[in-house]
């Protein structure tokens, strides 16, 4: 890949990064009656050279919702870290950067790898972790979208009303999620891990399904199109089917990504896909330009929340990106079935060490 396609790729997600980060303190600042917001939290338990796990964003435990005194308190009782302040953002990006190169040839999003691997095998609050999470899956499909939509793959007839309905959902997701204990988060998460790695094993993907008639609701909505397959050389015409069965799924798909942070491309695509009747190709670049969508809405409940911790969002999505850049020069030599169950064992892994966690085990 050129340079200068290199650069053309990170400048959208650089530009929404800069955007939210940016944000960050206003929206800190938007609730100055409000005692100690996460970040200041962490940032003094990060000076003081202690694990941030302990640190709960604004808003979410009894403490960050009380007395300035509860969140010093609370730091004073965190377990020292031998390792120093920029030990943790330095392994965070190594790790990222691997995990960019495991998505890619695996077929997966990074959110959907970020979350339970780090929360679970990171001593940061689950909450920073989620923010941080929904900010990889968005830079991923800032950075992609323009290219999908100029290529018509990306139909954005067919994301407006699926994305409406799964960013407003996004939001609720948040809210509930921030609002949460982290135990019962914790078990959700690995709930929905665990279903998602069934996904992966059984669910099966059509290039081109078989829709015979377009439902009256995708009719009145126009959601249709035509689009050039490279690989065939063929201008493929689809339509789709069963569209309010199809919008009604987006409730939960919205609900989850916001509440757990990890984007929804895995249950956006089966759902548009095989529900739906989308070709493949439309289905999985309609997902990634939806998370830019849905991902948007939830984060901006985290930043207002004080759960978007730059030491932890800022390495992650460099290590995301760069190593996706890789992992894409890789895929035509790499065996993405020693991949993707390299992928499955780690999501098992980090399933069950969340359900472990939320259930005190």
């Amino acid at each position: 890949m050129k340079t200068s396609s290199l650069i053309k790729s990170i400048l959208p997600a650089a530009a929404v990064l800069f955007i939210l980060l940016g944000a960050y303190p206003a929206a800190a600042s938007t609730e100055a009656a409000a005692p100690a917001p996460a970040a200041e939290a962490a940032a003094t338990a990060e000076h003081a050279g202690m694990a941030m796990d302990q640190a709960a964003p604004e808003g979410h435990a009894a403490e960050a919702a009380g007395e300035p005194a509860a969140a010093d308190a609370a730091a004073e009782g965190m377990p020292k870290s031998s390792m120093p302040w920029w030990g943790w953002p330095a392994l965070l990006f190594v790790v990222t950067f691997v995990m960019g190169i495991a998505a890619v040839l695996a077929g997966v999003g990074g959110g959907v790898l970020f979350v339970p691997i780090i929360g679970g095998f990171f001593p940061f609050h689950m909450d920073f972790v989620r923010g941080a999470g929904l900010l990889v899956a968005l830079a991923g499909a800032v950075a992609a979208g323009p290219g999908l939509l100029k290529r018509n793959m990306a139909n954005l007839r067919l994301a407006v009303p699926v994305g409406l309905i799964a960013s407003a959902c996004a939001i609720m997701g948040a809210m509930v999620g921030l609002a949460l204990p982290e135990k019962y988060v914790q078990i959700g998460l690995g709930t929905v891990i665990l279903f998602i790695v069934a996904i992966m094993l059984k669910a099966k993907k059509s290039d081109y399904p078989n829709v015979p008639q377009a439902d009256p609701l995708s009719q009145a909505l126009a959601i249709s199109g035509i689009y050039h397959d490279e690989a065939s050389g063929k201008d493929i015409d689809w339509k789709i089917h069963r569209t309010p069965l199809g919008l009604f799924m987006f409730i939960f798909i919205g609900f989850m990504a916001g509440m757990f942070g990890l984007g929804a491309g895995w249950a956006n695509v089966p759902v548009l896909n095989l529900m739906m009747g989308a070709p493949l190709k439309v289905s999985v670049a309609t997902s990634k330009f939806l998370l830019s969508i849905t991902d948007t809405s939830a984060a901006w409940v985290y930043i207002n929340k004080g759960a978007v911790f730059p030491m932890i969002a800022v390495p992650s999505i460099l290590g995301i990106m760069l190593g996706s850049f890789v992992g894409v020069k890789l895929l035509a030599k790499a065996k993405p079935a020693f991949i993707k169950w390299m992928v499955i064992g780690l999501l098992l892994f980090a399933g069950g060490k969340a359900l472990s966690k939320g259930l005190g085990m």
